[in-house]
């Protein structure tokens, strides 16, 4: 039941659990102490999302300028 729930949340929702899953063991790869590892894993989990928002608004800016050629500077 749980996991069925799981599954139909839209790709954006599971988007934060994958950052913060992903950044917890790339820095546990990296560090044994627990406070290293949650240190790293903040920095790189904020370095993600700076990364995504990133690219993100520059998808939207193209898509917005092919959409609206009239309006391109």
């Amino acid at each position: 039941m749980i996991l069925a729930s799981v599954l139909t949340l839209s790709m954006y929702a599971q988007l934060p659990i994958l950052v913060l899953v992903i950044s917890l063991v790339y820095s546990a790869t990296r560090y044994d102490d627990w406070g290293s590892i949650f240190i790293e894993a903040f920095r790189w989990g904020s370095r993600m999302v700076v990364f995504l928002v990133g690219i993100g608004a520059v998808l939207w800016l193209l898509s917005y300028l092919m959409a609206n050629p009239a309006t391109a500077p």
